[in-house]
């Protein structure tokens, strides 16, 4: 008896052995004839079955393993994340080609599952088709109509610099880390326009927000988030940062909806003081229409995209700039030569003076593209087929623009990995623009806060050059850390007043 059940258990037991073989052999299979790249697809690395090419990139920097593998593959190359394909464009021309020339067909985002669960396809970033196109127009009609890019914006800039060179001026040259000033004072620009007032250096929850942007930032570009979209129903399983990220937006949107409340309490429709009320106002007027996108929610997700937008690559920007300038002392004595020179110390900047501050304009530029900081600038989604470098990319493929293959190609820049404001200059030492400067992307979805960024750029930077001069105790380390911008690390400055 004893030898029946032995000769069952062992037959049940290579059976069992025998299906879980068959399934991963099956899965295997169907996983290759799934997803293997048509003769038509452009080429990439080899991917390994289920998870693709996760594991192919160093996530730490992300946008040199994208641009090293252009080098092996061409400047269209593809990669599978899980079930999902990428498409990698290199290259001024391609980019152009892709997001210009066929712009309507790149014009969407992809429905990532990390920030659908976030954003729910709402908001001005992340939408599509008519969200998209409705939100989009009233956010610049809106800021528009409140000075956004426009010469009555000035004082908001020039009266926060003056907040914040207090700041600066209260530890009397000692070491500090200048990162909350900075992102505060760049994010009060944007709050001025959204919520109609600033919020103080040392509010708590404001604080908050800010490094609460600064960590879904940098955890939104991780393995974590391409796990997740790839592997959803897993991955909501599962602990991790990805955990993080959700809690992280909903603090932040349940900040907006405070803000939001505390407005509806003093609504007047008559009195249009910010965007909130202008929004509020449309959520009225736009009732009973038919596609009408305009709601509270929708509005909450506006505010949040504006403060991104608004604030974080100009303020990381501004951080990036004080490393360059302690890095080459030269150059930032050469930019206040030429600010004293054309503007004194006895009054503020204007944005009329750029065109008298060309080597200032030129520095600006050249922090803008070493700092490079959206390198991969946002997720695109075909809506159509498409022809581009010679392959056919269907419908429904992810679309990656490399940026930095443009901003640090060898082709276009004289000296692409050294910090020259040359590269903006002629031989008479005139401004000439580039076209390989792009580090705010092109086509229809070019970044919203473009003009209001460039205006805060330069005055906020001619401002402090004009006023202080920074140096460290230690070398300037350049090192950054990756995310959806690119940040530099943690760091002390010493700001002595001139």
């Amino acid at each position: 008896m004893e030898s029946i059940f032995s000769v069952f258990g062992s037959y049940v037991n290579w059976d069992v052995k025998s299906l879980l073989l068959f399934t991963a052999v099956l899965l295997l299979t169907a996983d290759y004839i799934k997803n293997r790249r048509p003769g038509s697809f452009p080429p990439g690395p080899r991917a390994f079955p289920i998870v693709g090419n996760i594991f192919t990139l160093d996530y730490n920097r992300t946008h040199e393993s994208m641009t090293q593998l252009a080098g092996r593959y061409g400047d269209v190359y593809s990669l599978r994340m899980g079930q999902t394909w990428l498409v990698v464009l290199n290259r001024l021309e391609v980019l152009k080609e892709a997001l210009v020339n066929q712009g309507d067909s790149l014009a969407d985002r992809p429905e990532l599952p990390l920030v659908q669960e976030a954003f729910h396809g709402l908001g001005v970033i992340f939408s599509n088709g008519n969200t998209w196109k409705q939100q989009r127009h009233f956010a610049l009609s809106t800021l528009k109509y409140f000075g956004f890019g426009k010469k009555s914006l000035e004082p908001v800039i020039l009266e926060e610099f003056t907040y914040c060179a207090k700041d600066f001026n209260s530890y009397k040259g000692k070491p500090f880390d200048p990162h909350l000033i900075i992102n505060n004072a760049v994010s009060n620009v944007i709050c001025s326009l959204v919520f109609g007032h600033r919020f103080e250096y040392g509010d708590e929850k404001f604080r908050k927000l800010i490094s609460w942007f600064d960590k879904g930032i940098e955890i939104e570009a991780s393995i974590w988030a391409q796990l997740y979209n790839s592997f959803p129903l897993l991955m909501r399983r599962l602990p991790g940062p990805h955990q993080t990220v959700q809690h992280i937006w909903d603090h932040v949107k349940d900040f907006i909806r405070v803000e939001l409340k505390e407005h509806k309490q003093n609504w007047d429709p008559s009195d249009k003081r910010d965007y909130i009320d202008c929004y509020l106002n449309e959520i009225q007027m736009s009732k009973g229409q038919a596609e009408n996108t305009f709601d509270e929610e929708n509005l909450v997700m506006c505010v949040l995209d504006l403060f991104v937008a608004g604030s974080e690559t100009t303020s990381t920007t501004l951080r990036w700039a004080f490393l360059y300038m302690v890095k080459y002392p030269e150059i930032q004595a050469k930019v206040q030569a030429e600010i004293d020179r054309v503007i004194g110390q006895s009054r503020q900047p204007s944005m009329e003076d750029r065109a008298n501050l060309p080597y200032t304009d030129a520095v600006i530029h050249e922090l803008q593209r070493m700092c490079n900081i959206v390198p991969l600038s946002l997720p695109h989604v075909t809506n159509r087929d498409i022809q581009l470098g010679g392959y056919t990319i269907p419908k429904g493929v992810v679309i990656i623009p490399n940026l930095t293959s443009v901003l640090f190609d060898k082709n276009e820049w004289e000296t692409p990995d050294t910090f020259n404001p040359g590269h903006f200059l002629n031989e008479e030492g005139k401004f000439v623009k580039r076209a390989a400067f792009i580090p705010f992307s092109a086509g229809k979805r070019v970044c919203l806060g473009e003009n209001l960024a460039r205006m805060e750029l330069f005055l906020f930077f001619t401002s402090l050059m004009q006023h202080f001069t920074f140096s460290m105790k230690v070398k300037p380390a350049m090192d950054f850390r990756f995310g959806v911008t690119l940040s530099p690390l943690p760091y002390d400055i010493c700001v002595t007043s001139r």
